[in-house]
């Protein structure tokens, strides 16, 4: 058994570790002035019911997930399982421009404007409240506008870097 302590755990145990977690597979996405974006997360949590709110955590490395923030709106479609192939291309696997992933499925705008997953499980189409910076990551609240459910379908994990069915 490795144990592992101290004020300054090694950002690579630190991820090791966090990989035993299973997380639902989702697509945030937004379009508006600043441009159409779409990226798979796993970071995705309900925050309350009464306003309907989200939180999702983009990580800042990459420039283009400003745009979230810029756009002010987001959705977050949570991938059935059969969907792998597009959480690997907005994962940037092939890397595949913005408009090729998107033609990958088919899209369609409800309340804010940004892209939802027809066949997704569900779909949460939000507005963004907040925006907060913390570490490596921008974290931005949402309050939920729009849904769109499709029950039924085994949904997609990602557990220890793989994709998984449930």
């Amino acid at each position: 058994m490795d144990l592992l302590t101290g004020p300054l755990i090694d950002r690579f145990d630190f991820r090791n570790a966090m990989s035993h977690f299973a997380a639902s597979v989702n697509v945030v996405t937004t379009d508006g002035p600043f441009g159409l974006r779409g990226t798979t997360v796993t970071s995705v949590c309900s925050v309350s019911d009464e306003p309907p709110m989200l939180l999702v955590c983009l990580n800042r490395s990459n420039p283009a997930n400003e745009r979230f923030a810029e756009n002010g709106v987001f959705a977050v479609n949570v991938l059935e399982a059969d969907q792998e192939p597009i959480a690997r291309a907005f994962a940037g696997e092939g890397r595949l421009a913005q408009d090729e992933r998107f033609a990958l499925g088919h899209w369609q705008p409800l309340v804010t404007g940004a892209p939802v997953l027809s066949a997704a499980l569900a779909s949460f189409d939000c507005r963004v409240t907040q925006s907060t910076t913390v570490a490596t990551h921008r974290i931005l609240f949402g309050e939920v506008v729009g849904l769109h459910v499709m029950p039924g379908a085994s949904g997609l994990l990602y557990k220890e870097r793989q994709f998984h069915r449930f």
